[in-house]
C-alpha cells in the first residue's frame, strides 16, 4: 500500500470514528462541527486512491473492511440523528401552534408581566 493512501485511509477512519462517537452520544453540535474535517479527509483519501490508479486493494483488506464498517455506521447514526432532530422540532412546532391557538393561555412579556394574548408571527430556528 502506498504511504499516502495508507495515511489518508487511517485519517479518514479516525475522523469517521470520532464523528460516530459524537453521533452515538447525540452530541449533534460536535458532530456537525466535524463536517469540514470529514470532507478534507474524504477528499484526501479519494485523491490518494486516484493517485494509486484506483487500486484500492493496496490499502489492505482489514483497512477496507474498517472503512466500510465505519462508513455504514456513520450513515446509520446520521439517519438516526436526523430522525430524532425532526421529532424534537415537530414537538416544539406543535407546542407553539397549540399555545398560539389557546386564547386563555397566560403569556408573559420580557419583564415577567402578563402580556397580551394576541401574538403576532412566531419564528423558530434550529442550529446544530
Amino acid at each position: 500500500m502506498t504511504e499516502d493512501l495508507a495515511t489518508a485511509a487511517a485519517r479518514l477512519a479516525e475522523v469517521l470514528a470520532a464523528e460516530n462517537a459524537a453521533l452515538a452520544a447525540m452530541d449533534l453540535p460536535r458532530a456537525g462541527a466535524m463536517l469540514a474535517e470529514k470532507t478534507r479527509a474524504t477528499i484526501a483519501f479519494v485523491a490518494a486512491e486516484q493517485a494509486s490508479h484506483g487500486n484500492i486493494s493496496t490499502v489492505g483488506a482489514a483497512t477496507q473492511v474498517r472503512l466500510r464498517t465505519l462508513a455504514a455506521e456513520n450513515q446509520r447514526l446520521l439517519q438516526q440523528a436526523m430522525t430524532v432532530q425532526g421529532r424534537v422540532i415537530g414537538i416544539i412546532a406543535r407546542a407553539v401552534s397549540r399555545s398560539l391557538r389557546d386564547p386563555l393561555a397566560t403569556r408573559y412579556g420580557a419583564q415577567g408581566r402578563a402580556a397580551s394574548t394576541r401574538l403576532s408571527a412566531v419564528a423558530i430556528s434550529a442550529r446544530a
